[in-house]
């Protein structure tokens, strides 16, 4: 990651989208000039896919008001012949791409195929590429060929405010977050191989709980059902079924845990974990795409339905840990809110960077 990159002033970007929180976050302390999100038709205030600016016709129509666009999230929602057109009206107009991948497979799609057809399309047409971690950056250098510059992810929680330290509990609380079960969640083996840690924790003489939450409104209820039976089942456990947890309950929700369990099926990369990272909370997860490369010292790996080696990574996070409540927990959400606050000039430069150099060569080509 270059770190001294200057910040490139009064660069307009179309970036898609410009009011996610990953960027707001990365670009909060630069000169760049975001477009605001146009509101999709029929959309609800503040929501922003599927995104408008991903569209050739919306290049067109508003070339004179960005000087390059950043592509992050939301080109599933659309056909590859669309994005097709929109990689050829940039061109045309001589707008830059750049894209971030974040995303080598799609958590949100159950088939991969319509999503390796845009990674074709985007990751060969882009004038420069972002990803968060080396090993996503081999994986892009080993299938496309192409170099990628790998910028970490940001902070998540905010930096003006209090982080939560948690709730004291005599048992260590293992928690898992299945949200909405969407696509790339793995609940019913997730919540198994739970409870499995728990019961060889117990056995061992170390006090367990497993606490699964989930949501009310969930995209797979079936899968939901078969995890309360799970858990009604269990002595060890408890499930916490909730409407969608806004922001700051759902940070006090991961703060009370002594550990954070993944339920990932596909994906490449965990917001989640930098939110536990931010939290002082460690993380357990499956050997799914390059998560345990965000923070490895802080992340126990197992398989998934593979009990064992979750209760033997978790034993070893908890050594090293900083339980909820605690002093310990108060110190290391300092020191991490310190170390965010240091990363996050670095990152913003290190995406100036890229930006003045696509540029530049844009530029020079013209």
């Amino acid at each position: 990651m270059t770190l001294t990159a200057p910040v490139v002033p009064d660069v307009r970007v179309a970036s898609i989208p410009a009011g996610h929180p990953y960027v707001r976050n990365v670009l909060s302390r630069s000169g760049v000039a975001l477009l605001p999100d146009p509101v999709p038709p029929g959309a609800s205030d503040g929501r922003w896919w599927p995104p408008v600016m991903c569209d050739a016709a919306w290049v067109s129509a508003n070339a004179d008001r960005f000087d390059l666009m950043h592509l992050h999230f939301g080109t599933e929602s659309f056909p590859i012949g669309h994005l097709r057109s929109l990689v050829q009206a940039l061109r045309a107009l001589q707008r830059p791409l750049v894209y971030t991948v974040h995303d080598l497979e799609n958590p949100q799609l159950v088939d991969q195929a319509p999503h390796r057809e845009h990674l074709d399309v985007l990751i060969r047409a882009a004038d420069a590429l972002i990803t968060l971690t080396p090993g996503a950056a081999a994986t892009i250098e080993d299938r496309w060929g192409r170099p990628a510059d790998v910028i970490p992810h940001p902070h998540v929680l905010p930096l003006d405010a209090p982080a939560p330290a948690g709730t004291p509990s005599q048992a260590y609380v293992l928690g898992v977050h299945l949200r909405d079960l969407r696509p790339g969640t793995d609940a019913v083996r997730a919540a198994e191989t739970l409870l499995d840690a728990v019961d060889r924790l117990r056995a061992l003489g170390i006090a367990a709980t497993g606490r699964v939450h989930v949501n009310e409104r969930v995209r797979d209820e079936a899968a939901r059902d078969r995890v309360t039976a799970l858990i009604a089942g269990h002595p060890g456990a408890e499930l916490r079924r909730t409407e969608r947890l806004d922001d700051e309950a759902l940070a006090q929700s991961i703060a009370d845990l002594d550990v954070a369990v993944l339920p990932y099926r596909t994906g490449t990369h965990s917001g989640w974990a930098e939110l536990c990272w931010d939290l002082g909370v460690p993380v357990a997860g499956p050997p799914v795409g390059y998560a345990r490369e965000q923070h490895p010292d802080d992340f126990a790996l197992f398989a998934a339905g593979d009990g064992a080696a979750l209760a033997g990574g978790v034993r070893r996070l908890l050594a090293a840990g900083a339980r909820p409540g605690s002093a310990a927990r108060l110190a290391r959400l300092a020191e991490r809110r310190g170390q965010r606050i240091a990363q996050a000039s670095a990152i913003t430069a290190a995406h100036s960077g890229v930006y003045e150099r696509v540029l530049s060569r844009t530029e020079q080509a013209g």
